[in-house]
């Protein structure tokens, strides 16, 4: 019913409205996945915005990803990249990267999208300083809302949270009729 998706979009709002509180300051947006559900994906990525959040893609054919098993697929980074390049050329590509190493190899091989996956603020302010300001960089994997700050602040341009369409609770909303 009407009052259930109301209930839905709410509480995808509301989380995503935490989450870019706890980003505030930091330079990183939180972003949205495309794992939402069934039927709702327009409905929920609206929320998504609603909250202060940003929609990464609305589906698969918005961005090539190559993720890790691509890059074993292709024997390895600068070889898958190479691939989506040689075959789709007009396509923004994005890697999953899970190493420093893997970062710079990627945007040695022409790179310019990383998706570092499960990386810890460390790393991540390796990969940072290792591909420089013209790659643009995405934090993914373990992240929790406690720790959305230090994240944010280690020059990572981007957090995903699949748990934003996935997870989040629904806000409880009645809708009572009353007497004149």
């Amino acid at each position: 019913t009407m009052l259930n998706l109301l209930c839905r979009a709410s509480g995808v709002a509301t989380a995503t409205r935490a989450w870019a509180e706890a980003l505030a300051g930091t330079g990183a947006t939180v972003l949205d996945t495309r794992k939402t559900t069934p039927g709702l994906r327009a409905l929920e990525k609206y929320a998504v915005r609603c909250g202060g959040g940003t929609n990464k893609r609305f589906g698969l054919y918005d961005v090539a990803m190559i993720k890790d098993n691509h890059i074993v697929a292709a024997g390895g980074v600068a070889a898958a990249y190479e691939a989506v390049r040689r075959t789709y050329p007009a396509i923004d590509i994005q890697v999953e990267v899970s190493t420093v190493d893997m970062a710079v190899e990627a945007v040695s091989a022409g790179a310019r999208f990383l998706l570092c996956d499960n990386m810890i603020p460390d790393q991540l302010r390796e990969v940072v300083a290792a591909v420089g300001p013209d790659v643009q960089l995405e934090a993914t994997g373990g992240l929790t809302i406690e720790r959305a700050r230090e994240y944010g602040e280690t020059g990572v341009h981007y957090l995903s949270v699949g748990a934003l369409t996935h997870s989040a609770p629904i806000v409880d909303i009645a809708m009572d009729l009353r007497g004149a």
